[in-house]
């Protein structure tokens, strides 16, 4: 049931057209930007509250809610039609992403748990075949969005607004397993304990909670960036459908091999081909346009997959289950934080000085950030791994 509701919280039939569906509603590419943030400035003022009021009321009970929210935003995007209305979309959107995203990982985690399964296998292959079930529903949700777009948008958004209320189907059916709460309390989580976990009890876990949003934003922000990109081509939106399952399902095929590279390259190894991807990715796409472009622009998708299940697999392993859900809204939590800087500047940088300026601006950050926060963590690796060997 957990992947179900995993599938249809990602099955969306709108995201591989939706640059192209919001500038039928007016927007400018700025302007969609500006909207992204306030979905993102949502998720920041309830992502870590809601993983909170998951460990203390239930996970179950916030995917039930969550789900309610998800249906009724959908059913709102029907009678959109300016910025403001889509505004409103977004902010519904983003209280029921607040309540989904942390929940269904930790339910899944505390259910292998509760199996009595071995943690370093079952709960690595759970957390990757978790992230192929949401990649191959973006998968075959962008092939149909495509065919539904050449058609009509209203008919595409009608569907996308059935298949969110079957989130709420699944997660009625969700049985949670028993997980141990804060021992100190039982009604309350301490926050302040948990940051402390975080970012003070061991140093490859705080270096993870920084590396996992910086490259989550690797894909998100270049997301907004290629349909555009497509269209600059000159393709059409049957394609864009195409397109995305593509690297929808590139991401999957990253996901299920992604400790199999880890196991032959090393944890190290892995989290070098993590950092330089999104630079050979951006760059690629700044400077070769056409099909080459567009087939460097999966690269993002390879190391999506594998920051997927190699990051956010190390970040569980570390973390007690009594707040893993509020560890990863955490971490969501700065992602979505970090979006809402780089976003909309990023909007702005493409729509006054072009998407190729856009993406050497993203390729030159990345770079940073490889510096700044990737080799550390891998610095912090191989010294782990050094005094383990000893």
């Amino acid at each position: 049931m957990i992947y179900g509701l995993a599938f249809f919280q990602c099955f969306m039939v709108i995201v591989p057209v939706i640059v192209p569906f919001f500038a039928s509603k007016g927007l400018s590419l700025a302007q969609i930007f500006y909207l992204q943030a306030v979905f993102a400035t949502t998720i920041v003022l309830l992502e870590a509250p809601s993983g909170y009021f998951a460990d203390i009321f239930g996970r179950r009970t916030a995917l039930l809610i969550g789900s309610v929210i998800h249906g009724c935003g959908f059913f709102l995007l029907n009678f959109a039609d300016d910025f403001f209305s889509l505004m409103l979309f977004e902010i519904t959107l983003g209280v029921s992403t607040s309540l989904l995203s942390g929940a269904d990982l930790a339910l899944l985690y505390d259910t292998q748990k509760a199996l009595d399964t071995e943690e370093s296998t079952e709960h690595s292959k759970s957390i990757a075949h978790l992230g192929m079930a949401k990649s191959i529903a973006e998968a075959f949700g962008a092939l149909l969005g495509g065919a539904l777009a050449m058609y009509s948008f209203e008919l595409m958004v009608l569907v996308q607004s059935g298949a969110a209320w079957l989130c709420l189907v699944l997660a009625l059916f969700i049985v949670e397993p028993p997980y141990r709460r804060s021992e100190a309390t039982q009604d309350r989580v301490r926050i302040i304990e948990i940051l402390r976990h975080l970012f003070h009890s061991d140093v490859v876990l705080r270096q993870i909670v920084i590396a996992i949003p910086l490259y989550s934003l690797a894909t998100f922000n270049v997301i907004w960036l290629i349909q555009p990109y497509w269209e600059q081509q000159g393709l059409s939106l049957a394609v864009f459908g195409v397109l995305w399952c593509v690297q929808s399902l590139t991401a999957a095929v990253a996901m299920r091999y992604g400790f199999a590279v880890e196991r032959k390259l090393g944890a190290t190894g892995a989290l070098i081909v993590i950092g330089l991807l999104p630079i050979v990715a951006q760059f690629g796409m700044a400077w070769f346009p056409g099909w080459i472009g567009i087939g460097i622009a999966l690269l993002l998708f390879v190391g999506r997959g594998l920051k997927q299940v190699i990051l956010v697999n190390a970040l569980n392993r570390r973390v007690p289950s009594e707040f893993r859900a509020t560890a990863n809204s955490f971490t969501s939590f700065l992602f979505r934080l970090s979006f809402i800087v780089s976003g909309p500047l990023l909007g702005y940088i493409a729509e006054v000085h072009g998407l190729e300026t856009a993406l050497n601006a993203l390729g030159f950050s990345y770079i940073a950030i490889f510096i700044l926060v990737m080799l550390p963590l891998v610095q912090s690796v191989r010294r782990f791994q050094q005094r383990a060997a000893a």
